[in-house]
């Protein structure tokens, strides 16, 4: 079990060290290009590596203090899966009202972000099925949700590859701007719904504790 402990924080932070060059590459990708998916991806991975770091730190307090009886350790791992969950909430909703304000037709050099979207889809993919395997041979919630929060990056970067790839093929073009506009709200509104998903499942397990009290 304590190799298994191991290797779950190992995975953690390796997901917060290749989770960091995303929010800095697309950001500095954003003096020469805006797509509105290129926008609205930044923000979402900003706010997935808040997340990553925040369930990085509860999943090394929980399984590194021998003193932490097994109500502490599930109030630890709620509070970061709910920080995890409002993240996603958050991250989603200002995606969604970048997508639907931004006016701009010339969307620059979107090729940074496009490169990131293809090496996210490689990444993100390896994670999902670690975090699963991971989170079936523990059982721990940080990695539970870490699971589900990696599968839906990695359905998200399908979809911003996609966009940016058809910004790139036909620029300046009414299908282009299309696109890039549909995918940016499909990413927004899938990481609302991941979101929601995991703050209302917290909220049962809170439910359910206090009924058993």
């Amino acid at each position: 079990m304590q190799r298994e402990k191991k290797s779950g924080f190992r995975t953690l932070l390796l997901s917060v060290l290749m989770s960091a060059y995303g929010p800095v590459i697309l950001g500095l990708g954003l003096r020469v290009g805006h797509s509105s998916t290129q926008i609205a991806d930044f923000t979402r991975r900003t706010a997935e590596l808040l997340a990553l770091i925040a369930a990085l730190v509860v999943y090394a307090v929980t399984n590194g203090r021998k003193d932490m009886d097994a109500a502490q350790k599930q109030a630890w791992e709620k509070r970061g899966n709910l920080f995890t969950g409002l993240i996603m909430c958050v991250s989603g909703l200002s995606m969604l009202a970048l997508s639907l304000l931004s006016a701009k037709e010339d969307k620059g050099n979107v090729i940074p972000a496009l490169v990131i979207a293809v090496l996210g889809v490689i990444a993100n993919g390896i994670f999902w099925r670690r975090y699963t395997v991971l989170y079936h041979r523990q059982g721990n919630a940080i990695l539970g949700v870490q699971a589900r929060l990696y599968g839906a990056k990695f359905a998200v970067d399908i979809c911003v590859t996609a966009a940016l790839a058809a910004v790139l093929a036909f620029p300046g073009t009414g299908l282009s701007i299309w696109l890039d506009r549909i995918g940016s709200v499909l990413v927004a509104l899938y990481m609302i719904r991941c979101g929601i998903k995991t703050v209302s499942e917290q909220a049962q397990i809170s439910k359910t504790g206090d009924s058993q009290q």
